[in-house]
C-alpha cells in the first residue's frame, strides 16, 4: 500500500517556513496507521539549540476546545444545560437583563456579545484591533502579573457590547471561556483547571498536556519570539510568562502528538458522547481578531479544504507561540503544527497587515499534510 504522504516533501516544506523567517517550527500528520513527526530551525536564536517534534509548546487558544468538550461533559451529567442564561448560574458575574440574555451556548459559540477583555486589561493594546495605534509595552509590563479572573470577567462584561446576545455573526472574545472556567467551577466544586484535567486531559490520555499553575514551561520547550507587527525588533522571548491573563481560554501546554489524540479522540466521540459532539459542530459566523468570518461550533472551528473534505480544529496564539491542529472528519487525517514566533507581519500605511513569505510557506506546508 502506498505511502499516504510523503515525508522527504513536508520535511522540505516545514524547513521552508523556517527559511521564511519562523525560528522552530514543528509538527506531525497522521493519516490512519502514518505519522509522520518533522522539525525544522532552532528552539533558541541565541545558543542554536534546535527544535524538535516532541517539544511541549503554548499552544494558546486550542484551550478552548478542552474547556468546551469539559463544559459539554457537565451538560451530559445534568449540571448545566446549554440553553440556560447565565445569569442563573452565575449571576454576580453577568446580571440583570444580560445575564437572563446570555445562554451558555452563546458563550462557547462566541455570540454573547460580551467584549474581549484584553484591551482593558494591557492599556498598550487599549485600540485593539486597531494595531497601528497599539504599543507592545503592556506585553512585557504583565509577563508575571498575576490576573484575578473576575477582575478580567468584569472589564469585558463593562465593556460596551460586541453585538447583541445571539447575534450573527458573533464577535470572538476571551471573555466568554474565563466565564465559562467560573461556570465549571461552580459546578464541580474544584478549579477550572482541575476540571478540565481531570474530565479531558486524563481522559484523553495526555501525558505532555497541562495547564500550568506558574510562568514556566516544564519539560523540552522552545523559546517563543513575539514580533508585535514588527514593533518588537528583533523579536522577544516570552517563554516565561503568567498565563492567567487567559486561564482557560488560552494558556495550554501541549505537544503536537498529544493534540493529533485529543482530536481524534474527541471526533471519534470519546471525550464527549456522539450527540455532544454534533452539539459542538453545529456552527455559527463569527469574527475573528483577524476579522476573518470563521465556521465556529462550540469551541471547533469548521473548515472546508478544496479536494479534502471538511476538517474539525481549533488554532492558538498567545505571545510568541502559535499552533494549528486541524483533523478530517473521519478521523482519517490530521495535521498539528507549532511555530515560535508570532505576529511576523509589518503594517501598510493603513495599518492592515503586509503578506509575508511565512504565510505562503505555511499555507503550502499545509496544502501538502492535509
Amino acid at each position: 500500500m502506498p505511502n499516504p504522504f510523503d515525508p522527504a516533501q513536508l520535511q522540505t516544506a516545514l524547513e521552508n517556513i523556517h527559511r521564511a523567517g519562523i525560528p522552530g517550527v514543528f509538527a506531525e500528520v497522521r493519516d490512519g496507521d502514518e505519522v509522520w513527526r518533522g522539525a525544522a530551525g532552532v528552539a533558541d536564536t541565541e545558543t542554536g539549540r534546535p527544535v524538535t517534534a516532541d517539544m511541549r509548546h503554548r499552544v494558546g487558544s486550542i484551550t478552548k476546545t478542552f474547556t468546551a468538550a469539559a463544559v459539554l461533559q457537565q451538560v451530559e451529567a445534568g449540571q448545566i444545560c446549554l440553553d440556560t442564561p447565565i445569569g442563573h448560574y452565575l449571576p454576580e458575574l453577568v446580571p440583570g437583563a444580560r445575564g437572563a440574555a446570555i445562554t451558555v451556548r452563546m458563550l462557547i459559540n462566541h455570540t454573547s456579545g460580551l467584549a474581549e477583555y484584553l484591551p482593558y486589561a494591557y492599556p498598550s493594546l487599549a485600540c485593539f484591533p486597531v494595531i497601528a495605534e497599539t504599543s507592545p509595552g503592556s506585553l512585557d509590563d504583565n509577563r508575571l502579573t498575576r490576573f484575578d479572573p473576575t477582575d478580567l470577567i468584569q472589564m469585558g462584561v463593562a465593556a460596551p457590547p460586541a453585538c447583541a446576545p445571539g447575534g450573527s455573526p458573533g464577535i470572538y472574545s476571551n471573555t466568554n471561556y474565563l466565564l465559562l472556567g467560573r461556570l465549571l467551577e461552580s459546578v464541580s466544586g474544584t478549579t477550572a483547571e482541575k476540571c478540565i484535567t481531570r474530565d479531558v486531559i486524563e481522559r484523553a490520555g495526555l501525558r505532555d498536556t497541562e495547564l500550568p499553575a506558574g510562568p514556566d514551561i516544564d519539560g523540552p520547550h522552545s523559546r517563543i519570539y513575539e514580533s508585535w507587527f514588527g514593533m518588537i525588533d528583533p523579536p522577544r522571548d516570552y517563554s516565561v510568562y503568567d498565563m492567567s491573563w487567559v486561564g482557560p481560554a488560552a494558556a495550554l501546554i501541549s505537544t503536537v502528538a498529544d493534540l493529533d489524540r485529543f482530536f481524534g479522540l474527541l471526533l471519534a466521540g470519546e471525550i464527549v458522547e456522539p450527540s455532544s459532539l454534533a452539539q459542538m459542530q453545529r456552527t455559527v459566523p463569527v469574527i475573528s481578531f483577524e476579522g476573518k468570518t470563521i465556521d465556529y461550533g462550540l469551541g471547533l472551528h469548521r473548515t472546508e479544504v478544496p479536494g479534502r473534505g471538511i476538517y474539525w480544529g481549533h488554532d492558538g496564539s498567545v505571545w510568541g507561540g502559535g499552533a494549528l491542529s486541524m483533523t478530517r472528519a473521519d478521523g482519517g487525517r490530521q495535521l498539528t503544527i507549532a511555530v515560535n514566533r508570532q505576529r511576523w507581519n509589518r503594517l501598510d500605511a493603513t495599518g492592515r497587515p503586509l503578506p509575508h513569505p511565512i504565510d505562503a510557506a505555511l499555507a503550502e506546508f499545509s496544502r501538502l499534510a492535509l
